[in-house]
């Protein structure tokens, strides 16, 4: 017993010592709660955590999220110690040029982060998303006697965690859904970047944790590992409420001079201060990324035992696959991102007579029609399923009772649903969608620009895009999200036109890889464009197309997305009686014009044709790129007003008239 706490001490404080090292090279990062909570890592990566450093993407491996993404280095240890595809020298590399280990952890690059952090919440709120995933997989694929997917979500939390409101949102959701596989620990350090976090904090988590329906414990000291593991036991057969660790710390534990203050938090130590850390530790103060031989051995036999456990897996996969066919190969190919042969045939059209339709409507319709066909697809709103037309109707609802259901009710949490999206997009084999109104993507921006880092691709549903949607008034009407939206690297966002627009956005959606895509659909209905006689609403993949030809080669060009494209096709008719030839552009998508080739970009908008008026209901930013600067843009440069939607059209210039005016104007 005695040489197993040696080498437990020694490994621990292997790993203080490393931490604060990678953070005095780097010059830049956070020492103090890597130092702290090595204890609580070691006791994770050695005793509970399931996971195979051989293959990070194991399907039944525990998840591990550090929401408090600042103390990374402490999780780069670990990796590395444990075996993963990380060396000492990319330690050596903390916080430097294209280098694994980035000053927060960050999915696809360094092997065995599972999700991107840093802005706190964030972690804890992914987590539930993960959680819920875990919970479905489990209710569709699990049989008995074949217990596929049992794995657990640990986090690592810290007060700042617990301070922002997404955490609020998205703990408050896991209480009531009984998420019985969340297991945080939260590091109650006392301490923030301006001092004591007494200054703005001094609630009692443990009882609001308690009231959201989790179970809490609570450890006084972090550096009691056998504490830690029993509390650990507790939360893993604790299998209704999620559980929470309350665990108090020192930051900077082993620090003579910065322990429990808020200058170890965010800056290196200093060099003379790392000496007498290694001193208090026993190492010697002239060495730098002193690892020892028997610290990395004993950390890669333990993350060796990950191999067998996935061998073992591997195999009650196999002899699943030969009892249960059909969901092993619909799972094997979820898993892969390969969508079910033919899922698009469900498709649905619409015909030119049809009555008017709100591009919402539509999208409702494509829901249902294509959602039997996609197994794995399954999302919800924020409380708006019946205004946003998100409401899977052959399907139940996903509740404590029912992990199998495919329609989610987030509650009024637009951000922890973002966030919780994330975690499940994350998780291989599902593909999720969340929706609510356009403005309230304001609450969401935090996972949009997560999603589009780590370059996933969660499907954010919108509606109730513009003024359009009238007497509701400036709260409501969103002018500058469309602008904010496509200035977001890696995000795609869709604003279809009519009906049939929005089912191959749809399609686009779901095909959609490397970031999250943004579908814009509209409360009022609108003319569904006839396909026999106008461009093919197909064509919205390749993101602008020509609906409709002028007379002759076109005086100008008119673009427009969403409920626009019909306006502009009204002025069009009036500009051709008068001899004006017309080009009309829908203009869905302007990512996905962009992926475009030259040849493609210049047959609809070439450049010796440069008389082009744009028209949309939002800000106009970002359109001179396509209008050029003998163009013009219709647009809001200021919030809409509270009235009929048809007023506001007059109010604010978005008739056929104004439309024709201004297109005159350019000529």
């Amino acid at each position: 017993m005695e040489n197993t706490q040696d080498i437990e001490k020694l490994a621990i404080d292997t790993v203080r010592v490393l931490s604060a090292d990678a953070v005095q090279k780097a010059n830049s990062g956070h020492p103090g709660t890597a130092m702290a909570l090595a204890p609580m890592g070691h006791v994770l990566w050695s005793k509970f955590l399931n996971y195979n450093p051989k293959n990070p993407d194991w399907a039944n491996r525990d998840r591990f999220i550090l929401s408090a993404g600042h103390a990374c280095i402490l999780q780069y240890s670990f990796l590395y110690l444990t075996g993963y595809d990380l060396s000492l020298d990319d330690i050596k590399q903390f916080r430097q040029l294209h280098s694994k280990t980035a000053g927060h952890p960050e999915y696809g690059l360094a092997p065995g982060v599972d999700v991107t952090t840093g802005p706190l919440g964030q972690g804890f709120a992914n987590g539930v998303g993960f959680a819920i995933a875990q919970k479905h997989l489990a209710a569709r694929y699990n049989k008995p006697g074949f217990e596929l997917f049992n794995y657990n979500i640990y986090a690592i939390t810290s007060d700042g965690d617990m301070m922002e409101g997404v955490t609020s949102e998205a703990a408050s959701l896991a209480g009531h859904l009984q998420l019985g596989n969340l297991i945080y620990l939260y590091d109650d350090n006392h301490i923030s970047i301006e001092g004591s976090t007494d200054i703005a904090f001094n609630e009692d988590v443990s009882a609001r944790f308690r009231a959201y329906g989790w179970q809490v414990q609570e450890i006084a000291d972090v550096n009691d590992t056998h504490a830690l593991e029993l509390a650990l036991i507790n939360a893993k057969a604790e299998t209704q409420k999620p559980s929470l660790i309350r665990v108090r710390s020192l930051i900077a534990y082993g620090s003579p001079n910065k322990s429990g203050t808020a200058g170890s938090h965010g800056s290196p130590l200093g060099p003379d201060e790392i000496k007498l850390v290694k001193k208090f530790f026993g190492f010697d103060p002239e060495k730098s990324f002193d690892v020892p031989a028997e610290v990395i051995k004993y950390y890669n036999e333990k993350g060796a035992k990950g191999e067998g456990k996935e061998e073992k897996w591997n195999k009650l996969f196999a002899d699943y696959k030969a009892k249960y066919p059909e969901l092993a190969a619909e799972y094997e190919a979820a898993f892969k991102g390969e969508l079910p042969s033919g899922w698009a045939d469900k498709l649905p059209s619409f015909k030119g007579s049809d009555p008017k339709m709100a591009t919402r409507q539509a999208s409702g319709k494509v829901l249902n029609a294509i959602a039997a066909n996609l197994p794995n697809l399954i999302g919800g709103a924020a409380d708006l399923s019946p205004s946003t037309e998100t409401n899977l109707k052959e399907f139940d609802s996903f509740t404590s009772e029912n992990r199998n259901g495919r329609n989610f009710h987030f509650g009024i949490r637009e951000h922890a649903m973002g966030s919780a999206l994330n975690g499940m997009v994350l998780t291989k084999g599902i593909i999720p969608f969340g929706a609510t109104f356009l403005q309230f993507a304001d609450y969401m921006r935090p996972p949009i620009r997560l999603a589009a880092i780590m370059k996933v691709s969660p499907i954010f549903v919108y509606t109730h895009d513009s003024i359009g949607l009238g007497e509701d008034g400036t709260t409501h009407q969103p002018v500058e999200h469309l602008s904010t939206l496509r200035a977001i690297p890696n995000v795609t966002v869709i604003r279809p036109a009519d009906a049939n627009e929005t089912a191959y956005a749809w399609r686009a959606a779901i095909e959609h890889k490397g970031g999250p895509v943004v579908l814009v659909f509209t409360r009022q209905g609108l003319p569904i464009l006839d396909q026999d006689k106008y461009g093919k609403a197909s064509d919205l993949e390749k993101g602008a197309y020509i609906v409709s030809e002028g007379s002759k080669g076109p005086d100008l060009i008119l673009l427009a997305t969403g409920s626009e494209v019909s306006l502009i096709m009204q002025a069009q008719e009036k500009l051709e009686a008068e001899g004006i030839s017309t080009r009309v552009v829908s203009m869905p998508s302007w990512e996905l014009f962009e992926k475009q080739d030259a040849a493609y970009k210049e047959k609809v908008l070439p450049k010796a044709n440069r008389k082009r008026l744009a028209v949309e209901m939002a800000s106009p930013m970002g359109w001179h790129k396509y209008t050029t600067d003998e163009g013009d843009m219709l647009g809001m440069t200021t919030f809409g007003e509270s009235a009929p939607a048809e007023d506001l059209y007059k109010f604010f210039g978005f008739t056929v008239d104004n439309v024709v005016k201004k297109a005159k104007a350019l000529l």
